[in-house]
């Protein structure tokens, strides 16, 4: 397959938009899904063709995949329909002798356990061991449409050539200054109540990635398929993507208070415990899954292809990038209502 094949990218947000750019740097024939008519435009000047239609218009994703050499989705790891439909289109250009590169975006929620803050876990998972990430629960969040894809990616074999990227937790600015969600929802919690926050415990850990150096993760993803045999591909189906930074949630927390306090917006910058009854100002429900479990990876795999990380580390693009962003907010902020670990 050419190096430069045409492209159908699911997901123009915080993660998307990042790819996105670097697919067209590249000299890949992008073509967008696009939900909002006002999107539209920015997207076509940016290079890529666009088509209307929303993560359940599943005819239009079909259509797209069928035509597309390589597809990426970004958009959510949660919306079981949009990869089926996906599928379907790989399916039908598989019929027709076409193979098709796809990336999907899960998530290292899958990872999670139920420590609720207690403890840092020993448990590291690499993804040059998928046995060990094959373990998970299959009621893990995010598993569910993994399992389904890997279900279908094994009866495709070697007609397609189909990766799983796991991310941990994302952080930085991104293009037209979009932010992430933990750290960013953690940070307004902060100025709203007073205090910065943590759930649980605080002592659980995440792994860390700047959205940048993510994006350039899934390049580095995609040369890799498409430089490998589709046999070699099947061996493994995981990429996690982390640049070594490790904190656990009291310590973001902590540096949230630091930042916000030299900011002069809240009084102490000792960070607390956050009283469940204010978990609806977090991620309701999901508030311990999402900010108060462990879930340590190593992106092994990417860094054997020669990827590194290259952007700010956590705090200092918190500090620096992030903050003032969310310091020109309006509004009254009530929490992150969208699934994020659901």
């Amino acid at each position: 397959m050419s190096g430069k094949g045409s492209v159908f990218l699911l997901g123009p947000g915080f993660i998307g938009l990042e790819v996105l750019s670097l697919l067209l740097q590249e000299g890949y024939q992008v073509t967008t899904l696009v939900r909002r008519e006002e999107a539209r435009a920015s997207l076509e000047k940016l290079g890529s063709k666009t088509i209307t239609g929303s993560l359940d218009d599943l005819d239009v994703i079909r259509n797209a995949a069928a035509a597309a050499d390589i597809v990426i989705h970004t958009a959510t790891a949660d919306h079981a329909p949009s990869p089926m439909a996906i599928l379907d289109g790989i399916d039908e250009r598989a019929k027709s002798g076409k193979n098709t590169i796809y990336i999907h975006t899960s998530g290292c929620s899958a990872i999670t356990d139920d420590s609720g803050g207690e403890f840092a876990s020993n448990t590291i998972y690499q993804d040059d061991k998928p046995e060990t990430i094959d373990s998970i629960a299959d009621n893990a969040p995010h598993r569910a449409i993994d399992l389904a894809i890997l279900k279908r990616r094994k009866n495709l074999d070697t007609k397609a050539k189909i990766s799983i990227v796991l991310p941990p937790l994302i952080y930085g600015k991104g293009k037209e200054n979009r932010l992430s969600i933990q750290l960013p929802t953690m940070t307004r919690f902060a100025i709203k109540h007073g205090f910065a926050g943590y759930a649980g415990k605080g002592k659980s850990v995440w792994g860390h990635i700047h959205v940048a150096d993510l994006a350039r993760g899934y390049m580095t993803v995609l040369h890799y398929m498409e430089s490998e045999s589709a046999e070699k591909v099947l061996e493994n189906p995981y990429f996690f993507a982390e640049n070594g930074e490790e904190y656990s949630w009291e310590r973001c927390a902590q540096e949230i208070g630091k930042a916000l306090h030299k900011a002069g917006k809240i009084q102490d910058p000792t960070p607390k415990e956050v009283p469940p009854e204010l978990y609806s100002y977090l991620f309701g429900v999901w508030t311990v899954p999402v900010i108060g479990e462990n879930a340590r990876n190593r992106a092994n795999r990417l860094r054997a292809l020669g990827w590194k990380p290259q952007e700010k580390s956590t705090f200092e693009s918190l500090e620096k990038d992030e903050i003032p962003i969310i310091l020109f907010e309006k509004g009254d902020f009530k929490g992150y209502a969208a699934p994020v670990a659901s």
